[in-house]
């Protein structure tokens, strides 16, 4: 699996979501949110979408995959 760094923790604390929240509305469980905030879980592109959506943030801004990793 491809190393990335997650910022998604960051980006849904500024959107006044719980880990739950954010869970509910992009259709995954609380785990997945979990994980994706550790960077251990690689989105989908649906999934990327609607986290992006979610919070209000660009992908490349939540989930960085810097060139070399």
């Amino acid at each position: 699996m491809e190393q990335y760094i997650s910022n998604l923790k960051k980006y849904r604390q500024l959107a006044g979501l719980t880990q739950e929240e954010l869970a509910a509305k992009t259709g995954v469980r609380r785990e997945t949110i979990i994980r994706l905030e550790s960077a251990k879980y690689n989105p989908s592109l649906k999934l990327a979408v609607d986290i992006s959506r979610a919070v209000k943030a660009p992908i490349e801004e939540i989930f960085e995959f810097p060139e070399g990793m």
